[in-house]
């Protein structure tokens, strides 16, 4: 499916935080249990000026999902490490529109001299650990049990790509 890589601009905020609220309702890809407001979901994301953050748009228009790069830690010793947070909308996952934004966000980060990225993930979000597996995430650690969703307790998967 051909999709338009663009820059997020604010116009996109509650096209995004419909995507996210999509996967709190129906999986354990977020952390959040209930919807977030689109002013909820803005200090969710920690947008950070100057970080690459993507909308993928597909021929109709439609928002196909969002990803982006956040400082990992505001302490300067980790200035050459970013998070990652990377949704999809419904029907949009294995069809190459993950890998696309990825591969924008890596070019992006290795500009700003970013030499890894960091995803957490749920250990109940087996879809998205496969995903970050495939592209060259390796697990660096977890914190067992954690934390507690719907009932259901789950690990934080740390994962990490060396650029």
């Amino acid at each position: 499916m051909p999709v338009e890589l663009l820059p997020l601009c604010a116009d996109d905020m509650a096209e995004m935080a419909a995507i996210f609220n999509h996967y709190v309702e129906h999986s354990f890809a977020t952390y959040t249990e209930t919807p977030v407001s689109v002013e909820r979901f803005g200090s969710l994301m920690s947008f950070s000026p100057g970080y690459p953050a993507f909308v993928a748009r597909d021929s109709d228009g439609s928002m196909a999902g969002f990803g982006l790069l956040r400082p990992y830690s505001l302490i300067p010793a980790f200035d050459r490490a970013a998070e990652l947070t990377c949704f999809l909308s419904k029907g949009n996952t294995g069809r190459g529109i993950g890998s696309a934004i990825l591969q924008v966000l890596e070019s992006g980060a290795a500009e700003l001299g970013i030499e890894t990225i960091v995803a957490t993930v749920s250990s109940l979000n087996e879809e998205s650990l496969r995903f970050h597996r495939a592209r060259g995430f390796v697990e660096q650690g977890r914190l067992v049990g954690i934390g507690s969703r719907n009932g259901r307790k789950f690990d934080v998967v740390y994962l990490q790509k060396i650029l």
